[in-house]
């Protein structure tokens, strides 16, 4: 298993962004669907991966896909999370989408995220509505993701492989939908002058962060457009 280039968790934070939270209205269900359809104008915010590239091995470009679950909870919706295996060679143990890489069988992303949630976690794509997209989201291991948003209706079952899937739970979509709950972090790598910046959301024992929070910042801003 390749060695990190560094621990996240020893990264001091900078800031919290500390945008105002998301207004109640807009976690409803109904809410959600028309902004993905009918999407304003906004600005994806520079995640700061084309630098990190610039210093890290170059890599082939892959695409994948993943999905943003937002389970529709009676209690408030909640976004569904992974933890992934350690053992896994492409970011181990981390918190991440169910997702992974397109395959040539795949017609659309859309059909690569319900896929790969299949087969990762068990849920079955008859209790999920595709609703939309994020923009692409590159990460400095190579990977073109595109970010599939869609609506999970309980009750369901999950099935998680344990050869990728250390552990699935959900994390309520206020808590991330509020900025002071987003942390900054600038690392600077032994011998490299250039300098890295991520966000982190940590939720109890939850550290999210690198790529996955980058995403939920994207949602983020969609929604509160």
């Amino acid at each position: 298993m390749p060695k990190p280039l560094f621990d996240p968790l020893a990264v001091p934070v900078d800031f919290a962004a500390s945008e105002p939270a998301l207004a109640g209205e807009r976690l409803d269900g109904a809410w959600l669907r028309e902004r993905l359809a009918n999407q304003p104008p906004w600005t994806v915010e520079d995640d700061d991966e084309r630098h990190w590239r610039q210093i890290a091995q170059p890599q082939p470009i892959r695409n994948a896909a993943v999905l943003i679950a937002i389970v529709l909870r009676e209690t408030g919706p909640t976004l569904l999370l992974t933890q992934r295996n350690p053992d896994l060679t492409d970011h181990p143990g981390q918190i991440s989408f169910p997702g992974g890489r397109v395959e040539e069988s795949d017609a659309s992303p859309d059909e690569t995220a319900l896929r790969e949630t299949e087969e990762e976690i068990g849920l079955a794509r008859q209790h999920i509505e595709i609703i939309g997209r994020l923009p692409e989201y590159r990460t400095g291991t190579g990977y073109n993701v595109t970010p599939v948003v869609g609506l999970v209706m309980p009750p369901f079952e999950l099935q998680p492989d344990v050869r990728e899937v250390a552990e699935v739970f959900e994390v309520p979509l206020a808590f991330l939908m509020d900025g002071v709950h987003h942390q900054r972090h600038t690392v600077r790598l032994p011998g490299q002058t250039a300098r890295r910046h991520f966000y982190s959301m940590p939720y109890r024992d939850y550290f999210i962060w690198g790529a996955t929070a980058a995403m939920i910042r994207n949602l983020f801003h969609l929604l509160r457009a």
